[in-house]
């Protein structure tokens, strides 16, 4: 009985982690039907689960409780999310940001790693289900924010695609960044020339700039836009200019906060968002982007941290294509 318990204390072990293993779960509804006695044995053997109250009853915690709800949710969210046409989880992710208080990153995502197209069909969806427009509400809901501006215009986006740059203008702008990025950060994402050259110019020109501004300060922009303790102005801006630029390496970084020990509610929905959203779009230079940056395979570091079928369905989603 020993195994067949620990088996079913492992199952349960995704709790506030990345998944649950339901098929084990299933599978012992089947064969403890009509055996207390090992249902007993789970409880006394759980105890971060189950508080004891006397030597009859073990009561399971209303934190575990609410905790286990989520992670079955996980798996749910996850097929959800993955049926929906693009514009329309898109669309929705923004309004979740917007409406729902989720942290700003989905709609940075959505305004800066999307096609002009992408972005426009998002746009679209989200005035056909929400009756307003996302430009507006973006505005609204950030009116108060010093990030406002650059916001509505990243979302407001329709960016040339091809590949030309101009090397002058590219150079001048790199110099623009580093005033920028050289004043308060508070100032840095309130800038008029950092929101313009942010939310109009081409991601091929955008990483032409950036390697300008490297090759004139020694570093990288997100170094100099961010810092050690970063504000939400900072760590929005930061965002911006890697989703931008180096989409497989933010991509990569959020997969990697997700799979920590203690990562919080928000960061493991993050992994659901980026396995769905990403796995037509660049799954192959995040995965390498996550061996460089981290020494490991994205799969391998997935199946070590998530449970049950969520991690089937994430592995499949991250996993090379056949």
């Amino acid at each position: 009985m020993g195994d067949e318990v620990q088996q079913l204390t492992r199952a349960f072990s995704g709790l506030g982690g990345l998944g649950v293993d339901e098929a084990t779960m299933v599978s012992a509804l089947a064969r403890w039907r009509k055996q207390p006695e090992k249902r007993s044995a789970f409880r006394k053997g759980f105890p971060g689960f189950f508080a004891s109250q006397g030597e009859e009853l073990e009561r399971c915690e209303e934190e575990h409780m609410l905790r286990l709800a989520a992670e079955f949710a996980r798996f749910k969210n996850l097929m959800v999310l993955w049926a929906m046409h693009p514009w329309e989880r898109d669309a929705r992710l923004a309004h979740q940001v917007l409406h729902q208080h989720h942290p700003a990153a989905a709609l940075v995502e959505v305004a800066c790693t999307r096609s002009a197209d992408e972005l426009l069909g998002a746009r679209r969806a989200y005035h056909a289900l929400f009756h307003r427009s996302l430009e507006e509400d973006v505005a609204y809901r950030a009116r108060d924010k010093p990030y406002c501006n650059l916001l509505v215009g990243l979302v407001s986006a329709y960016r040339y695609e091809g590949p030309r740059v101009n090397e002058e203008v590219a150079k001048a702008e790199a110099k623009a960044l580093g005033a920028a990025a050289g004043k308060e950060k508070l100032a840095a994402v309130q800038s008029e020339e950092v929101v313009r050259i942010l939310s109009t110019r081409s991601k091929p020109h955008l990483v032409e700039t950036f390697k300008h501004y490297k090759e004139m300060h020694g570093r990288r922009i997100e170094e100099d836009l961010g810092s050690q303790s970063q504000s939400k102005e900072e760590t929005l801006l930061v965002e911006a200019v890697l989703c931008l630029a180096a989409p497989a390496k933010y991509f990569s970084q959020v997969i990697e906060a997700a799979l920590r020990d203690g990562a919080d509610h928000h960061g493991k929905e993050a992994l659901t968002r980026v396995a769905v959203t990403r796995s037509d779009h660049g799954m192959d230079e995040i995965r390498a982007a996550y061996q460089e940056q981290f020494g490991a395979k994205l799969e391998d570091a997935v199946a070590a941290k998530a449970h049950g079928h969520y991690r089937d369905a994430l592995l499949s989603l991250v996993g090379a294509a056949k």
